[in-house]
């Protein structure tokens, strides 16, 4: 469903992607695991569009992508949860909610029921939709960002670093919620510092290391990798 093959990027004459490949398949849920500055969230940003790639090619649902605007992206099905979840905090909960769903916005009655479906998944963001977003907790913003990338309902969710500032309970509630999602038929990619966790949710997984794939194997394999359980596991 997504392949990303041979990309390359550059950020003036310093190579921050270097011949990247690799795949989500239909109903899969991998992550990306890596330190910070390895390359995971150019990684998410290339595949959405918003950088371009100096090389190579990434394909989602055996069309092209790479060239393409974000918003096109975005409405061929792949969304992003950004790392330290952007949102407006001035706005209502429920008005950055439904930004997310900007480029369904002739689909009002499906805007509704995907919007409900969001407040399902995450109750207590109904119960604060005119709360201002900068008023909840890191935790809930998490959960409002999770909400506003699934508001354009993607086959593909990109999720970067979800747990980033939560505590171990609300790590474990939201990565409970990316779980039942995946279950509903999204694909998931998933970049994470905490491969503890993230490889006891996903099928399997990649390593990236200074902007390269060093690693990759079954999420089982990699936890049982000497090399991944001492630079990321701490065991």
């Amino acid at each position: 469903m997504l392949r990303m093959i041979d990309v390359s990027v550059n950020y003036g004459h310093f190579r921050a992607l270097k011949k990247i490949s690799l795949e989500v398949n239909e109903g899969e849920m991998v992550a990306l695991l890596g330190a910070n500055g390895a390359g995971k969230s150019t990684i998410f940003q290339t595949i959405s569009g918003l950088i371009k790639p100096a090389g190579g090619a990434i394909e989602f649902m055996g069309k092209r992508i790479d060239g393409l605007p974000p918003d096109q992206i975005v409405r061929l099905g792949v969304s992003q949860c950004p790392e330290g979840r952007h949102l407006f905090p001035q706005m209502s909960v429920y008005k950055n909610l439904i930004l997310g769903a900007y480029v369904r916005s002739a689909d009002r009655k499906g805007t509704a029921e995907t919007l409900q479906e969001i407040y399902k998944l995450f109750p207590i963001l109904e119960e604060k939709k005119n709360d201002p977003a900068g008023s909840l907790s890191g935790g809930q913003q998490q959960m409002l960002a999770i909400g506003r990338a699934l508001m354009s309902r993607p086959r593909l969710l990109l999720l970067d670093e979800p747990s980033l500032g939560l505590s171990p309970l609300v790590t474990k509630e939201v990565f409970r919620v990316v779980k039942e999602i995946n279950r509903a038929g999204t694909m998931v990619l998933l970049a994470e510092q905490n491969a503890n966790v993230a490889l006891r949710l996903v099928g399997r997984g990649y390593v990236i290391e200074n902007g390269e794939i060093v690693l990759e194997d079954s999420s089982r394999g990699l936890l049982s990798n000497a090399q991944v359980k001492k630079a990321y596991i701490g065991a």
